[in-house]
C-alpha cells in the first residue's frame, strides 16, 4: 500500500470518527497536543486500524510514536511487511 493511501485513509478517520479538523493534520502534528487524541480516542483508532489495515496495534509499538507522520510510518511498516 503507497503511502499517500495510508495518510489519506487515516486523515479520513481521524475527520470522519474522531471530528479532529483536519486543518490539524500535518506530519509533524503531535497526536495529543495538536490533534487533542485522549486515550479514549486511542481505543477507537485500535479498533478503526484493524478494520481498515487489518492488524491490532500493539501499545508497546507505540511508544515514541508522537506525530501524524510517525503515526503513518507505523502503519506503513506493518501493511508493507506482512
Amino acid at each position: 500500500m503507497e503511502r499517500k493511501e495510508i495518510e489519506q485513509i487515516v486523515t479520513t478517520f481521524l475527520v470522519d470518527d474522531l471530528e479532529i479538523d483536519a486543518e490539524k493534520i500535518t506530519p509533524d502534528a503531535k497526536l495529543k497536543d495538536d490533534m487533542g487524541i485522549d486515550s479514549l480516542d486511542f481505543v477507537d483508532i485500535v479498533v478503526i486500524v484493524e478494520k481498515k489495515f487489518g492488524y491490532k496495534i500493539k501499545p508497546e509499538e507505540m511508544v515514541g510514536v508522537t506525530t501524524f507522520g510517525q503515526f503513518c510510518d507505523y502503519i506503513e511498516s506493518k501493511v508493507n511487511n506482512r
